[in-house]
Order: structure tokens, then sequence, then C-alpha cells
């Protein structure tokens, strides 16, 4: 691998954006990463992440970051990183609510140009939650907008882009058209 390679993957909930980003990588390599960005907010999300870490299987090196991928030397590997929502979502809240959201774009721009500027296979899992509607509320408007500008961000610099769409792969970018 010679030069880093990006797939975005983004949808709905539930719409099975996860499990093909784990069997592109698993096709890719037998060992692949998953770079997990969630920070554990209750118990049930604990649980959550405790069954998502026994369904991958051992074959997979898993890494949790909150915030800075770029802690990460990666090169040469296949990456999942799920999910771009959840990483976002802790440079919100660390910058609270008064923090112009052009910063906390900037800042997470910077770091997603850090991470992926070495050779590997960074498969980015993203939710397009700004698809079910203007939300009512001041504070999730400011994150579907943050989200919605990452998202187009990252999908700019892809190489393949796909969309999920009750489970089934719509591509956008690249390869699957």
């Amino acid at each position: 691998m010679n030069s880093p390679r990006i797939t975005l993957i983004t949808g709905g909930e539930r719409s099975g954006k996860s499990r093909f980003a784990q069997e592109m990588a698993m096709k890719e390599t037998p060992t692949p990463v998953y770079l997990a960005t969630a920070r554990v907010w209750d118990d049930e999300f604990r649980l959550r992440i405790e069954r998502h870490q026994r369904d991958r299987g051992e074959q997979w090196t898993t890494i949790e970051e909150e915030k800075f991928l770029s802690r990460h030397d990666l090169a040469g590997r296949t990456v999942v990183i799920d999910c771009v929502t959840l990483w976002l979502t802790n440079f919100f809240c660390d910058a609270g609510n008064d923090c112009p959201l052009d910063d906390i774009l900037r800042e997470a721009r910077e770091e997603f140009d850090r991470f992926t500027r070495h050779a590997a296979h960074y498969i980015f899992v993203s939710n397009e939650i700004g698809m079910g509607g203007v939300p009512i509320d001041p504070v999730q408007r400011r994150f579907t907008d943050l989200q919605g500008w990452m998202n187009q961000y990252i999908a700019a610099r892809a190489d393949e882009v796909v969309l999920m769409v009750s489970g089934i792969p719509v591509g956008v970018k690249g390869g699957r058209r």
C-alpha cells in the first residue's frame, strides 16, 4: 500500500453500516484493526460495546480512542473507524455549547488529516443524522450541522463512498456504482 485509501460508509441508524465495514475489512486482511471511538456513557452502552467486541472475534485488533486517532500509527493496515458520529460527539461535548462550530470542525478536520496521512485503508463509518428532518432542540441542530459538514469533508477526500439503505450498499462514489 503506497498511499492512503479512504472509504466512507454512511447511512441511518441500524442500516448495516458497521457490519458492511467489517465484512469489507475482512475481505482485505485476516487481521484488521477496529478503532472504536465511543465514550462509555452508561451501563447499557457498556454492555452494547462488550457485545460488539465479542461479535468481532479474536482476529481483530481493537483500539479504543475517543478523539486523537493520530496517536496510533496504523500504516499498512486495514482499519475500521467506528464511528465518526461518536468521535465528533467527543469533540462537541468537550468543547461546550459556547464554542463556535467552526472551531470544533477545524479541530476534527485537522485530526482527520493527521490520522489519514499514512498509507493504510481507512474505512470510516458515519451516520446521516441530517436525513431525519430538522431537530427542534438547538443543541441537536448544532450537532447535526457539525456531523453533516464533517461527513462532507470525509466524502470529498474518500476514494469510495457507500450509502447503506436497509442493509443494502448503494455506491455513491468510487467502485460500487
